[in-house]
């Protein structure tokens, strides 16, 4: 099949679940996930509307072999409650290879109360987590990171226009690299601010990649 047929497909899917969002049904992002450029597991972020708000459900699960040896595992689940683009609640659970750590965090009396392993805080003002899947989150100076519950100071660069794979497809697609974190994170987006892609170098040197299902 040209290239220029699969593009159109791909665009074609894109919009499918645009008019599914529409409808009320749930959008749903499904990344397979690489390191380097071996398959590790997955990570599926699933959004719903919810009257005047929204619920964003998370689920992550890595495995790492070498020599058929599983030498690595991760899982992570979250589930947060949005009104508008501020956060109104956040529940996470992780297992980083037997760390586990805990996030809990509620809006209270205008401050977001959150509950991690180890400590507590108080935010207040409009928060957002690490929430990719909402191009908003690329205009924040701190976001609150779902697995370790601190609110982490970032910048976030517009590095200009990449063509990337999706599906298959050479995309058109608008490149960010938000820094701050431990390890940098690239993002890339549709030229109309649809999440497809992220990147990031993990310890050693190793990349791990999300590409969409």
């Amino acid at each position: 099949m040209r290239r220029a047929a699969i593009t159109a497909l791909v665009l074609s899917a894109m919009a499918v679940t645009a008019t599914a969002q529409a409808a009320g049904e749930p959008r749903v992002w499904n990344f397979r996930a690489y390191l380097d450029d071996a398959p590790i597991g997955y990570h599926r972020f699933t959004l719903r509307e919810q009257g005047d708000g929204r619920e964003l459900k998370s689920e992550s699960r890595f495995e790492v072999k070498v020599l058929f040896v599983t030498a690595y595992r991760y899982a992570h689940d979250a589930t947060e409650q949005w009104r508008g683009n501020c956060l109104d609640s956040l529940t996470a659970r992780t297992d980083d290879n037997g760390d586990r750590p805990t996030v809990d965090a509620k809006m209270e009396k205008g401050q977001l109360a959150v509950i991690r392993s180890g400590g507590s805080s108080s935010i207040g003002g409009c928060v957002m987590s690490f929430a990719y899947w909402n191009p908003q989150m690329l205009r924040q100076a701190r976001l609150l990171n779902a697995q370790t519950g601190e609110f982490e100071t970032v910048k976030i660069s517009a590095l200009g226009d990449d063509n990337i794979i999706v599906r298959g497809a050479t995309v058109a697609a608008k490149h960010y690299r938000v820094t701050g974190p431990k390890n940098p994170i690239d993002l890339w987006y549709s030229q109309s601010d649809e999440w497809l892609a992220l990147e990031s170098t993990v310890a050693g040197g190793r990349r791990l990649r999300y590409r969409l299902n």
